[in-house]
């Protein structure tokens, strides 16, 4: 019961710091202003519409958020006349 657990945890620290410091940083998933700042946004659908929305996320092999942002983005584009 004394011998350590050779599995590491969520937050363990990595073995060798040397080459976990060198390590070349992951880049961003998104490279727009998303990727800098979200905001939630919560909206009520039915029970069926929200199985509608997530199928169809699955069949595009994409997130529902990703497609949901998407769709916001094409149906309300920047203008550029307002203040961001």
């Amino acid at each position: 019961m004394s011998e350590r657990s050779t599995r590491r945890g969520f937050a363990a620290r990595p073995g060798d710091a040397e080459s976990w410091i060198k390590a070349p940083d992951v880049p961003a998933r998104r490279a727009d202003d998303a990727a800098a700042f979200t905001a939630r946004l919560t909206i009520d659908v039915t029970p069926a519409l929200r199985g509608r929305i997530k199928v169809a996320a699955f069949r595009r092999g994409i997130t529902v958020a990703d497609m949901l942002r998407d769709l916001f983005a094409r149906e309300f584009p920047d203008d550029p006349g307002e203040p961001s």
